[in-house]
């Protein structure tokens, strides 16, 4: 079992993230994982951060997830989205450094999958992004999917946050982006852990097999 291990996160001078960094002893890619929205009780413990962070670790995979500004130990104020992406920008310099020549990629859920998308349509450095319950019909998700960075959409048939006609009008707009659905699963995941993880797993699974990509 690979440990995680407490990190420090610097976002200019005046905020600083808690995060939770694994680093297998042999580096095949690396993943920041995005929690849900701070000021809907999202953080880094969340259930499904949790399962993703896991199943991604057991495949040789580095990961990294963290508070976003004014959640637990992380210092500052929600920050709008806008905040929150330079709190995402952060954590992904400080897990480039463990990532070496290996892809790095970024996971997102619900608001995280927001800010996952937008983040990672600029940064050169994304070799993927998987967006589990995107919240459609709330957030405009143009701007990243439109950076042609191959893309899993994980969503539940019942959530309506992420309606199978916003999602369908995504996957034809965007070839780049594969859509997994998990049948009875709503944007929480209740009892639905465990085929969110193998979805995960077999995105984890793909970005693993590109090591030395970079």
């Amino acid at each position: 079992m690979i440990l995680e291990q407490p990190v420090t996160l610097a976002v200019g001078a005046d905020v600083t993230l808690e995060g939770r960094l694994a680093t297998p002893s042999s580096v095949k890619a690396g993943v920041v994982i995005c929690h849900p929205h701070p000021l809907y009780g999202g953080d880094m413990d969340n259930p499904v951060v949790v399962r993703a962070q896991e199943v991604c670790v057991e495949l040789e995979v580095a990961t990294l997830r963290f508070n976003f500004r004014g959640v637990g130990g992380s210092t500052g104020a929600h920050g709008g989205g806008a905040g929150e992406q330079e709190d995402l920008t952060a954590a992904l310099d400080t897990l480039d450094k463990a990532v070496g020549d290996g892809p790095l990629a970024i996971v997102g859920y619900s608001f995280g999958a927001w800010i996952a998308a937008a983040v990672g349509g600029g940064d050169p450095r994304i070799a993927g992004l998987a967006l589990i319950a995107p919240p459609l019909a709330m957030y405009d998700f143009g701007s990243g999917a439109d950076a042609r960075v191959p893309t899993l959409v994980l969503a539940g048939t019942v959530d309506p946050y992420c309606p199978s006609a916003d999602l369908a009008r995504l996957t034809a707009r965007c070839p780049w982006v594969t859509a997994t659905t998990i049948e009875g699963a709503d944007h929480f995941f209740f009892g639905k852990l465990f085929p969110l993880g193998q979805a995960v797993a077999d995105w984890a699974r793909q970005l693993a097999g590109r090591r030395g990509a970079r």
